[in-house]
């Protein structure tokens, strides 16, 4: 019996989008920011940010330009202060004159008056709702439900002007939460969670609502996937709770630059574009704006014809994992691999290009043939699949081969080998592994005689497959129908792509990879492509390390720069990287000012933060260590902080 005939027929709560099986974009009113229109039937939009002063008119005019060449949008421009937003008319006025009608974005934080003057010039204004006419001194103490509602009456007073405005002008709104700055009253009484995100975005919601406003856009945006995914999801679900239906606008606050910055923004939009949540998107990289529009292109194309995709069965049960909080799927434990242990890395490789054990450098291991002994890197992959022909060398003993199982069954030495089993040869086979049998399947495998065999034998990993366009999905289904049997066989995610270049690889496999981890779901990943292997490896432990799952490197939080940045975002990275890439595990924020500073890290053990033009100060978490130090002293600084603390360890190499 075939996975379509094996569910009872329930009712199903879809909490937070229109189907786990079919792909269907989630249904938002359509809000218009100048003549562009956001949600509704309207295709997602892409969006940047500039990176100039905006008092430097010509300078923001022409980096937008660049922007909108490259296909950006809308323009988002920030507006710290008074000044900033009357010079918005002016650059606005420049491009309007050089034949630019694209809508200009006002970001504000702090400034109330700025808002209301920007409100009136441009097509739409940003608002952080932790930021706008709040209080932030996070004091420790509960708020009574009195005085919570003298806050919420105080927060009425103070925002309806701008919602005035607004209306008045035409002028859109997004309310922007983000992860790292929370007011003291959603802190005290939510917590730094994604549920406090919500609410902080859903007080100024209904503020406008009650001025019957509803040009609105909403984002909740961390630089931790997983609690920016939750955050999204649980806003979903209070929006259709409350009979709102705004559109999204989807970002990973902070995501770094590079292949990392690519793979965390992946991970965090794709993984809500992958159900239909977003109609808007802003990949936030350290990086020259122009240069952001192309990636979110190409993640947006993903779902140009997604709703073609071939039929997955539907699900008739509840959800047997909560999408609003990460618990990992229970699994046992075979041989390092499920249960508490960190998710593995599989590599395809042909013996052919291993031709001695220097080839291994490639991912990690390093052979010194004086000392006959290995380096085991910390993003060395567990295991190698090798087809059908072995190596003529014995490997490092934390590196195991796989094989075909018809292969594999000819061996005489089985040691440090296993097989890969397809799903009716597992059912035949009178001869396994006493330790793994890996099984490679696809939704077309799942049968009763299968899972009784799976929930029978603990010497199983399962290998999930698929060729659906809707892949993350399909392989979703596979998971669910698992835990609904309650069989407890660890599961490889396994990927493959043909004839992808080195950037839509990385976009792609962040998503449908990252999207299963994100939820717990999967206890390794094997991606199979045409690429060189050592870009796949590396890809594959920026993918866990991107879903917190697996850390094999130092984590950086970097904003993308913009206006109010106080230093060179770039350089400065660059320069913090060279000297600190070798600490695994430890997460340094590199803000470019204040407003980015303690609000947006909340997630980063150590933070480096431009407080005026030259000056820095040093975070450790959320407090401010040490203030006014030269931008020449401060890297200095943050590793003897390092080293006070114990974290700090020199560089082998």
């Amino acid at each position: 019996m075939k996975l379509n005939s094996l569910l009872e027929t329930t009712t199903l709560n879809k909490s937070y989008c229109k189907s786990l099986t079919k792909y269907s974009r989630f249904n938002t009113r359509e809000v218009m920011v100048g003549n562009i229109g956001i949600g509704g039937n309207n295709p997602i939009r892409v969006q940047s940010m500039t990176t100039t002063d905006t008092m430097d008119t010509i300078g923001t005019v022409e980096q937008s330009i660049r922007m909108i060449d490259a296909g950006s949008e809308l323009v988002r421009i920030t507006a710290p202060a008074v000044k900033e937003a009357k010079n918005l008319e002016n650059i606005k006025n420049e491009l309007r004159k050089r034949g630019y009608n694209t809508p200009l974005v006002a970001d504000i934080h702090f400034k109330p008056d700025a808002a209301e003057i920007a409100a009136r010039i441009v097509e739409k204004v940003r608002v952080n709702p932790g930021n706008y006419a709040d209080k932030k001194k996070f004091k420790v103490f509960s708020f009574t439900d009195e005085l919570y509602n003298e806050e919420l009456q105080r927060i009425y007073d103070e925002f309806s002007p701008l919602v005035k405005i607004c209306k008045e002008y035409g002028t859109a709104m997004r309310i922007g939460t983000n992860h790292g700055s929370l007011s003291d009253r959603i802190m005290n009484r939510y917590g730094d969670t994604p549920m406090g995100m919500v609410e902080s975005a859903l007080e100024f919601v209904r503020i406008c609502r009650e001025h019957n406003y509803h040009e609105i856009i909403l984002s909740m945006k961390a630089s931790n996937t997983q609690i920016m995914v939750e955050a999204y999801r649980l806003l979903v679900n209070k929006m259709i709770d409350e009979g709102m239906d705004y559109p999204l606008h989807l970002g990973v606050t902070e995501a770094g630059d590079g292949e990392d910055g690519r793979i965390k923004s992946s991970v965090g939009i794709g993984t809500l574009l992958e159900d239909g949540l977003g109609d808007t998107i802003r990949v936030s990289l350290t990086e020259d704006p122009e240069f952001e529009i192309p990636v979110c292109k190409r993640i947006a194309s993903r779902y140009i014809n997604r709703c073609k995709h071939k039929s997955i069965p539907e699900i008739y049960t509840e959800l047997p994992y909560d999408p609003f909080s990460y618990l990992r799927r229970k699994t046992y434990e075979t041989d390092k691999i499920g249960n508490h242990h960190v998710p593995v890395v599989i590599l395809s490789t042909d013996a052919e290009k291993l031709t001695d054990p220097a080839s291994l450098e490639k991912f990690s291991y390093t052979y010194s043939a004086e000392l006959d002994k290995w380096n085991i890197g910390d993003m060395s992959p567990d295991f190698i699949y090798l087809g059908s022909k072995d190596l003529p060398y014995a490997l490092p003993g934390t590196l195991k081969k796989i094989f075909d199982y018809s292969y594999w069954n000819t061996l005489t030495d089985k040691s440090d080998s296993f097989p890969l089993f397809s799903a009716d040869e597992f059912l035949r086979a009178s001869r396994k592994s006493f330790r793994i049998n890996f099984v490679s399947l696809n939704i077309n495998d799942i049968s009763d005689n299968l899972l009784n065999a799976l929930k029978a034998d603990k010497f199983c990993v399962l290998v999930v497959n698929t060729s659906n366009s809707h892949g993350m999905a399909e392989e979703r289904r596979i998971f669910i129908e698992l835990m609904n049997k309650e069989i407890e066989t660890p599961v490889i995610i396994s990927r493959n792509y043909s004839g992808l270049d080195n950037e839509d690889l990385t976009l792609s496999s962040s998503v449908d990879c990252g999207a299963l981890l994100i939820d717990g779901l999967g206890d390794g990943i094997w991606i199979n492509a045409d690429n060189s292997i050592d870009i796949i490896n590396r890809l594959s432990f920026g993918i866990l390390q991107a879903t917190r799952t697996r850390i094999s490197k130092t984590e950086y939080i970097s904003c993308p720069s913009c206006g109010r940045t106080q230093f060179d975002l770039q350089v400065t990275t660059a320069m913090i990287k060279k000297r600190t890439d070798h600490l695994k595990g430890v997460k340094i924020a590199v803000m470019g000012c204040i407003v980015n500073g303690p609000g947006e890290m909340a997630d980063a053990d150590y933070g480096y933060v431009g407080s005026g033009p030259g000056w820095i100060s040093l975070y450790r978490g959320k407090e401010v260590i040490e203030r006014g130090i030269p931008y020449a002293e401060a890297l200095d600084k943050l590793i003897e902080l390092m080293k006070q603390d114990g974290v700090w360890v020199e560089n082998a190499n």
